[in-house]
């Protein structure tokens, strides 16, 4: 072969080579435009520079939208329906594959985040583009971003609040069993952490039930007020087609359309609410927990935890710690932080939408998964508790908390309550010295104090009768406490 002849073989390989590279990037160009686009591309002149495409897209958390969007756009297609953008065979056909799509959401949803899409209504619109072609391209008129991620949180958030009310019920019935199955178990009640007066763990755990009933009040409440249907709001001014807002809203299961457009995009006021539900429940949960880890320390010894919710020390055998509530402790600053950080993030926005509001599903959604994973566990450490009656008696009967019955006691006999107070404060006193408890002074004793007591003072001073005297409403008879376990059992029946 020729000098010329090899030369002109390779000429025509290197140019064959440079038109398959060509032909190679300008396919996987086109590919990916169809498959991932932007939304607003039309403007823009230039690609965006990765290091911002990375800063801005969404895709890695909004994903979890996905079946709400396309619920929405489903929505959607059947308004376009009343004002002729769509047929009606147009809407069944994008319907049909808006429902495929859901199903493969459902079966695999970590399976969006192996795309480039920027966020979850992109990708949401690019699939439905690639099942019916360009029919796909009309389900986005007359709707903006603006109002379809407004109503998509709206109603993740409905969806949240049913399931976090759900736990919240669950961790009430649980402590509902607990104290039920504990009402002889008297113990000492604490102010400063200093012991008051005797009450029992079933009094405890009906303390956490009332503070997780208005918990779930408080849901109630978000849910109300977050139960109207911003989509059909455009971008800030309304949509410019005659959609029916209201039959759209019911539609999607709202109880009403929202009733101003530049205040239904921007508003994000129900993701405060639930951060601030959270927040609030979390400090119960903490102070729960809180309250677990001092009676199951080694000199409270009130408890013990099942070995499923604590772990042990790597150097030190004999260790069982309990995990489980100090990491709900812990965690309440978490969710506490979120809230913090959405009211900061709100606070200087002008009307109407801005991107800083894309900073409001990160911490909505780390927060209610923490509250819910909480619940769960709380309810998981009151599985197994062993309350130790032996122990609790004992302490109960230690610190001199009948000390407030002697009082009332002297009141009985006509002494003034100061007076009494001040009477048996002497009283402590001189029993500490003596290391005696009340119950153990002579009456000889009683009276360097006030001559009035008698023999009768020592009825008072046992532990039941100071439980017994508690009988009105909410106090920690244990008359009280059935009513109160029994009442309880039936409303969360």
């Amino acid at each position: 072969m020729t000098q010329k002849v090899r030369s002109q073989k390779a000429n025509f390989l290197l140019i064959a080579f440079f038109v398959s590279v060509i032909y190679f990037l300008t396919n996987d160009t086109n590919h990916k435009s169809e498959d991932s686009m932007a939304l607003w591309g039309g403007r823009f002149t230039q690609a965006a520079d990765k290091r911002f495409k990375n800063f801005n897209d969404s895709l890695r958390f909004d994903y979890r939208l996905a079946e709400q969007d396309i619920e929405g756009s489903i929505g959607w297609s059947k308004a376009l329906v009343s004002v002729n953008i769509l047929t009606v065979q147009e809407q069944q056909q994008l319907e049909q594959a808006l429902n495929e799509l859901l199903i493969e959401v459902r079966s695999n949803p970590q399976a969006i985040l192996q795309d480039d899409a920027e966020d979850i209504h992109s990708w949401v619109e690019s699939k439905l583009i690639n099942k019916v072609g360009n029919l796909g391209k009309k389900l986005h008129t007359g709707r903006s971003r603006n109002d379809q991620v407004a109503l998509d949180i709206k109603m993740w958030c409905k969806e949240r609040v049913d399931e976090l009310q759900h736990s919240l019920r669950e961790l009430q019935r649980k402590l509902v069993l607990t104290a039920e199955n504990n009402q002889d178990a008297v113990m000492p009640g604490y102010t400063h952490l200093q012991r008051a007066q005797p009450i029992t763990f079933a009094h405890w755990c009906m303390a956490y039930v009332e503070m997780l009933d208005r918990d779930y009040s408080r849901l109630a409440d978000a849910y109300r007020r977050m139960n109207s249907c911003p989509l059909g709001s455009g971008a800030l001014a309304g949509t410019a087609y005659p959609i029916d807002r209201e039959q759209l809203a019911k539609d999607l299961d709202f109880a009403f359309a929202t009733r101003n457009s530049l205040d239904s995009v921007s508003d994000r006021d129900h993701i405060v609410e639930l951060l601030s539900a959270a927040s609030l429940s979390m400090v119960h949960l903490s102070r729960f927990a809180e309250d677990m880890i001092i009676f199951n320390s080694g000199e409270s010894n009130f408890v013990e935890l099942s070995d499923r919710v604590t772990s042990g020390s790597s150097l030190m055998p004999q260790k069982k710690n309990p995990d489980a509530c100090e990491l709900i402790r812990g965690k309440a600053g978490r969710v506490i932080g979120a809230l913090n950080g959405m009211l900061m993030t709100l606070k200087g926005l002008p009307l109407a939408y801005n991107k800083d509001m894309q900073e409001d599903k990160e911490g909505i959604f780390d927060a209610l998964d923490t509250w819910q994973d909480c619940l769960d566990m709380a309810s998981l450490v009151l599985d197994d508790i062993k309350v130790n009656v032996e122990r609790t008696r004992e302490s109960a009967l230690k610190g001199y908390s009948n000390a407030t019955e002697l009082a009332d006691y002297l009141v009985a006999k006509g002494v003034p309550f100061r007076d009494s107070h001040h009477i048996v404060g002497e009283t402590v006193v001189y029993a500490i010295k003596q290391h005696k408890a009340l119950e153990d002074l002579t009456i000889p004793e009683f009276r360097q104090f006030c001559e009035k007591v008698s023999d009768d003072v020592y009825d008072i001073l046992s532990l039941q009768s100071c439980l017994d005297k508690r009988a009105a409403k909410g106090g920690v008879s244990p008359l009280r406490i059935a009513e109160a376990i029994a009442e309880a059992k039936a409303r969360f029946a």
